[in-house]
């Protein structure tokens, strides 16, 4: 049907269009009630729509190095783990070889022999400290992402014939040997704890960084509900005023079509 084919009177249009308009903010205010935001797409707030939507790009971005920081934390704390074994092996080491400084030469041998088994343990837990395929006591690199720039977490190499350096010098057949694997062992403690320094000051900065990421995380996502979200209380009070507002533009709108069914009377 054509606009013009059917003339409204001037109060019956008014009231219809007013109608027309409270249906469409009844829809709207029902859209937003639902999603729970006001700007549901560019058509709403283009403005807002886009700015809304970079600030969640870049949180979501952040969210993930923040993940990926979580593992490289985990990789180092296994690192760390791994040092404080071989610490405690290594001092078990000493404690072999100062007990042969007084023994027969029966018992040093003995002791000599579980001396090279606790290098081969040690070996055993370099390698063992490894997670999720790096190894930072194996000398691996391991590099983490923050977001515009990157820090490169580099090991070591924790075996005792590796960085360690430590000697298993003729079997102990002479007490200079002893003295020898003594010192060697007294410096491998000494890299063991100026790595574990580095180590430690690594971990600081990524859990720093994976703490400033939470926040900023936070803010973008807060920043882009405050361009989005809608006011549910006052969307509700809107609902109840468009509802009224629909009730009484029907009224009128009825009491309009009465006003020119008055004119059929004329010719009854």
């Amino acid at each position: 049907m054509a606009i013009n084919d059917v003339s409204l009177t001037s109060g019956m249009r008014s009231n219809l269009l007013s109608l027309q308009d409270t249906v469409n903010l009844l829809n709207r205010t029902q859209n937003r009630l639902s999603t729970g935001k006001k700007v549901n797409s560019a058509i709403d707030n283009p403005v807002s729509f886009f700015a809304a939507q970079a600030l969640t790009s870049r949180a979501s971005v952040i969210d993930g190095l923040k993940d990926a920081m979580g593992q490289a934390v985990q990789t180092i704390n296994a690192a760390d783990k791994g040092i404080t074994a071989i610490t405690a092996m290594i001092e078990q080491a000493k404690g072999l070889a100062q007990a042969a400084q007084s023994a027969d030469a029966t018992e040093v041998t003995a002791l000599n022999a579980q001396y090279t088994e606790l290098l081969s343990q040690l070996d055993a837990l370099a390698g063992d400290s490894g997670y999720k395929g790096k190894n930072l006591l194996a000398g691996d690199t391991l590099s983490v992402k923050f977001e515009g720039n990157a820090l490169d977490v580099i090991g070591f190499n924790a075996t005792a014939a590796g960085d360690l350096a430590i000697s298993n010098t003729a079997a102990w057949a002479a007490p200079a040997n002893i003295e020898t694997d003594l010192d060697s062992l007294d410096a491998a403690l000494v890299t063991l704890r100026q790595n574990s320094s580095a180590l430690s000051s690594n971990l600081s900065i990524i859990t720093v960084r994976q703490e400033f990421s939470m926040s900023m995380v936070s803010t973008l996502t807060e920043g882009s509900d405050k361009l989005t979200l809608a006011d549910t209380n006052e969307e509700g009070a809107n609902m109840l005023m468009l509802q009224t507002r629909q009730s009484l533009s029907t009224t009128a709108l009825s009491l309009s079509a009465q006003a020119a069914q008055s004119v059929l009377k004329l010719f009854q």
